[in-house]
């Protein structure tokens, strides 16, 4: 035991001192592969560059890094003619994973086609992704992915903010085109959920201080864009009235309207909800405590008859049902309640009792699937390997939201770039950032009406995240194809009015 105990001390006293390394992201880094893909019947191959781009402050000192992902095809003779797609989530705060892993790259996690999770976990080819007719970047903003502040003395206020994103933003794209070489190439921009604000925001600031020009905003499932634009808060009989399409959405999904609704197809049976929302709800609404008794009583039984709930709950909320009670009630005799994101999928609570859900059943849906895939992908495909924690959600808060004007940012842009086009994406059944309402922010972008040709609206059968269902994948990916020739102005065609 002695001798034992001796060789043991002499082994700690004549070993190496082993340290652990930093936890901490490299200012640049890049790692480069070759893959191949196979889209729409098209086989090419294309390279993956997984890494890490600086943030500068004034001085030239690197203050943060930003994690991206680049999808490059190889086979393209001409790149100044190829499109560039730069794409952003939302949150703020979600890293660039839902899209990326979901949507337009080249990989997809594993889920069913209805977009539910299936072990094992892992990534399948993606074939409709949009590779095969645009690169694309997929970026992370401060303190998402695997993008973080490098300098502890650096203020936090200047990333967490509307204004002070799309500023940082638009002066790390600008350095990333330069180093691509990508200045001649049609360029997009394309946000999810907040992502739209901030691609909303980021089309003029490219173009007024950078005098970078785009050819396409993609809107996919926005947000309320800035106040100033007419795009701004829903409150009070506005917000009261576009919700409730939307309603009839997930009341129909869930087979809870009428036998004569229910019958119709979702389309129809949603041109008869917008159609009364907007033309004889709204002005009822708009009455408050003043409308008669008669006119309440008929909004209820209309409301009720386009949601699937009681007239009794309606006229308890003064016809303005706020959305968090809707995904409780619409099920509750069920003992369900359904998604706020995404209104197909259900939850169970503790109690049937309340009046909001407990959890959000289709985010611990996503996350459930999202997770163990990206982490899986960037080390086992990409080669791109870090001890950082891959941050789906981000500590970015307080966030900064005055001097929120991106819905009017984004007419101006359009205004002064006659190549300028926009696209809306929104699946029927999101309850938290509507499809009427993103109606209604389209509508309310160009007020004079004399752009309305550069704008246009698609609708899916599916939720916040249409991409997940497998028919709504390839549907708005074959959307943002057309919208991409549409936008492509004829060589030699000046961009004037």
């Amino acid at each position: 035991m002695k001798n034992i105990a001796l060789s043991i001390l002499f082994v700690l006293i004549c070993s190496p001192v082993i340290s652990a390394q930093e936890r901490a992201i490299e200012a640049e880094s890049e790692v480069t592969t070759t893959h191949t893909a196979t889209i729409l019947g098209d086989r090419f191959d294309y390279t993956a560059t997984a890494g890490t781009q600086p943030v500068w402050d004034d001085d030239g000192k690197p203050i943060a890094t930003l994690f991206y992902t680049y999808y490059q095809r190889k086979d393209v003779e001409d790149i100044d003619r190829r499109p560039l797609v730069i794409s952003f989530n939302g949150g703020p705060g979600s890293a660039s994973v839902w899209m990326h892993l979901a949507y337009t790259g080249p990989r997809i996690l594993k889920i069913d086609d209805e977009g539910f999770p299936i072990q094992p976990y892992g990534v399948k080819e993606n074939p409709f992704s949009i590779l095969d007719v645009a690169d694309i970047v997929f970026v992370n903003p401060v303190n998402t992915g695997y993008s973080r502040i490098l300098d502890p003395e650096a203020d936090r206020k200047q990333f967490f903010g509307v204004n002070q994103d799309i500023e940082y933003l638009a002066e790390w794209i600008n350095t990333f085109v330069s180093r691509a070489n990508r200045w001649n190439s049609p360029k997009y921009l394309i946000g999810e959920s907040y992502g739209t604000t901030r691609v909303s925001g980021l089309a003029l600031q490219l173009q007024n201080r950078h005098w970078m020009y785009l050819n396409g905003v993609i809107l996919v499932s926005p947000t309320e864009l800035g106040v100033h634009s007419g795009t701004g808060r829903r409150d009070g009989p506005l917000g009261a009235s576009l919700r409730v399409p939307y309603f009839t959405a997930a009341a129909w999904y869930h087979n809870k309207l009428p036998a004569d609704l229910q019958s119709k197809d979702l389309l129809e049976v949603l041109e008869l909800s917008e159609e009364y929302s907007l033309n004889t709800l709204m002005p009822i609404i708009a009455k408050g405590g003043f409308a008669s008794d008669q006119e309440k009583a008929e909004a209820a039984r209309m409301i009720s008859r386009f949601s699937g709930i009681s007239e009794e709950a309606i006229l308890q909320y003064n016809l303005d049902v706020p959305t968090a009670f809707y995904w409780k009630e619409l099920l509750r005799d069920e003992g369900h309640t359904i998604g706020r994101l995404d209104s197909r999928y259900k939850g169970l609570d503790k109690t049937i009792a309340g009046d909001r859900p407990d959890f959000n059943s289709e985010l611990t849906s996503w996350l459930h699937s999202f997770t163990p895939a990206i982490n899986y992908y960037f080390k086992n495909e990409l080669n791109y390997v870090t001890d950082i924690k891959y941050n789906m959600f981000g500590p970015v808060h307080p966030w900064d939201r005055s001097g929120n004007e991106t819905g009017e940012n984004l007419r101006q842009a359009m205004a002064m770039n006659p190549y300028l086009h926009t696209m809306v994406q929104s699946g029927y059944y999101d309850g938290a950032t509507k499809y009427f309402d993103a109606k209604y922010t389209m509508w309310q972008l160009d007020p004079s009406g004399r752009m309305k040709d550069r704008l246009s609206f698609k609708g899916y059968r599916s939720g916040h995240m249409m991409y997940l269902r497998r028919e709504d994948l390839e549907l708005s990916n074959q959307d943002i194809r057309e919208f991409i020739k549409k936008s492509l102005p004829a060589e030699g065609v000046p961009a004037k009015y």
